[in-house]
């Protein structure tokens, strides 16, 4: 079999064999069967790794690594987060001793009322965010914050210690003060010094006043202190001594009754004793006497003088 081929041009014919046409598709089978072996060869090749098991078992050990750095950021966040929480946990503590302590010292300053208020936060102010450069502006490092807040905190902790001390010594002083009298209510029927005495009628040293009042009348204390002796003394009756330091002592005789024992502390104006007439007397009233270093005072220096309160 023959192919005849006619030119447009001239007209002229040419001839081909049969067998040209298998020539052919011989030839492009054996280009695409080259192409595709040389492909298999190139993926098989040992210089193209991209695609075998080895970078396969790299990237997963690269994907655990991270997985793993990433689980241990989350941790390390939980702990500082948890470590915040326990700080601020302590700060809010230390400001609610802060606000006891300052309700304290109100109290025993005795400051106008709604001159320090700790139920209700500070009053504060200032320009507005609108006039911050935020270009310049840096967000605060919080646990820098806190550790500041926390100085400031300690700091203010330790001025309040020294002014509830310096207050609480001047309300022990306060209290201690001898002045008043030790009666709520009677009059005084002999005063410190030489006088006629009650039973004799001889010239005599009285060591103390006397205040008359009704039987069974409170006696109180002129100041805070200690009861050091309650019991009876010759010519006493019944009495009661305390001490107020400084070696100040103050004496409450001839009382009906006790109402206090040997060590019980004594708060200034409380009730110690009844007012009787045992021991040498001549009716209820209470012998009142006041001793610094173991010598007798006139107890009207204490009893005229102003409560101390500067």
């Amino acid at each position: 079999m023959n192919i005849i081929i006619v030119s447009r041009k001239h007209g002229q014919t040419k001839t081909f064999a049969s067998w040209f046409p298998f020539l052919i598709f011989s030839f492009c089978v054996a280009m695409f069967s080259g192409a595709g072996y040389l492909g298999y060869q190139w993926g098989e090749s040992s210089d193209n790794t991209v695609f075998d098991l080895d970078s396969a078992d790299a990237w997963s050990r690269h994907l655990s690594e991270q997985q793993a750095e990433l689980g241990n950021i989350r941790n390390f966040t939980e702990e500082q987060l948890q470590a915040l929480t326990v700080r601020v946990g302590e700060l809010q503590a230390r400001l609610t001793r802060l606000d006891a302590m300052g309700e304290r010292l109100v109290s025993v300053a005795n400051l106008g009322d709604g001159e320090f208020d700790f139920s209700v936060p500070p009053a504060l102010g200032g320009p507005g965010a609108e006039n911050l450069d935020e270009a310049n502006y840096l967000p605060p490092d919080f646990l820098s914050v806190l550790d500041d807040l926390s100085a400031r905190i300690e700091d203010r902790e330790q001025q309040l210690s020294v002014l509830e001390s310096f207050l609480g010594d001047r309300k022990v002083l306060m209290d201690t003060f001898i002045a008043g009298r030790p009666i709520k209510r009677g009059w005084m029927s002999s005063r410190y010094g030489y006088r006629t005495d009650p039973f004799n009628g001889k010239r005599a040293w009285h060591d103390g006043v006397d205040f008359a009042g009704r039987d069974g009348s409170d006696i109180i204390a002129v100041a805070a202190g200690v009861v050091t002796f309650a019991g009876k003394k010759s010519g006493y009756g019944t009495m009661i001594d305390i001490n107020h330091g400084n070696g100040y002592t103050t004496r409450y005789a001839h009382a009906k009754e006790l109402v206090v024992k040997v060590g019980d502390v004594i708060k200034k104006g409380q009730t110690v004793a009844l007012m009787g007439s045992t021991g040498r007397s001549t009716g209820p009233h209470v012998h009142f006497e006041v001793m610094n270093a173991n010598k007798r005072q006139d107890p009207a220096m204490f009893i005229n003088r102003a409560a101390l309160n500067n």
